[in-house]
């Protein structure tokens, strides 16, 4: 049984049609790369899956149940977490009490969420930081504090929204070296990037996007050489 499943998705926008019959599916245990130039509909895709979105047509479902008519919250406790593009910390609240909230939410005890904070963020060279406000972060220690609340609930699938995109390199390393080690301890990824080097490294799996439609979905040494793929790239840097 496929973990996520998409069926024949469509979504427009003041009548314009930003997403054309989208299905694919992400099987439990993948890293599955989310690629394609910028309006391809990537970020839309993601907003409609963890209910920020309604769909105008077609479905979505998580672990056979339909997901489509749920509140981001009601998503949130089925087992997904993502990422934005931009953070969405609480910025008056500590690295620590913006972890804490995640983990509140879904009834974990305080003893053993506060125990899960302290390791996530070690791994993530944040916990030094514990009890400085979101605020006074930098936009790439920002993004690693909303990337560890992301696990304080065990969830089943992550979502990340341009995870590498405008950080230093040690952060990407960072962010990198944490996917891989969820990854090895059974947590599945849907990861939406511009950085086609780390996403080949990072990926068994990608599926490409243009104008809305899926245009490859297979092993990502084969997506990057399809000649829709580079078509639609070399289109978006004209």
């Amino acid at each position: 049984m496929s973990l996520l499943r998409f069926e024949s998705v469509k979504k427009q926008f003041m009548g314009r049609t930003v997403l054309a019959d989208i299905t694919f599916t992400v099987e439990p245990g993948e890293i599955v790369g989310l690629i394609g130039p910028n309006g391809a509909g990537k970020t839309t895709m993601l907003n409609i899956m963890t209910g920020y979105l309604p769909l105008d047509g077609g479905a979505v479902y998580f672990q056979n149940r339909r997901i489509d008519n749920l509140k981001p919250f009601q998503i949130s406790r089925l087992g997904i977490r993502r990422t934005f593009q931009l953070s969405k910390n609480f910025p008056r609240l500590s690295v620590l009490d913006n972890c804490l909230v995640a983990s509140e939410a879904a009834g974990i005890p305080r003893a053993k969420a506060l125990a899960r904070a302290e390791e996530i963020l070690a791994d993530l060279t944040l916990l030094r930081l514990a009890d400085t406000p979101a605020a006074e972060l930098s936009g790439g220690q920002q993004k690693l504090l909303e990337f560890a609340s992301c696990f304080m609930t065990d969830p089943q699938l992550i979502c990340l929204d341009e995870p590498f995109s405008a950080v230093h390199p040690d952060i990407k390393q960072i962010i990198f070296n944490y996917i891989k080690k969820r990854h090895a301890q059974g947590t599945t990824f849907l990861v939406i990037d511009h950085d086609v080097a780390i996403m080949k490294e990072l990926c068994l799996r990608l599926i490409a996007s243009s104008a809305g439609r899926i245009i490859a979905d297979g092993p990502t040494h084969e997506v990057l050489k399809d000649p829709k793929v580079i078509d639609a790239y070399l289109v978006s840097e004209v």
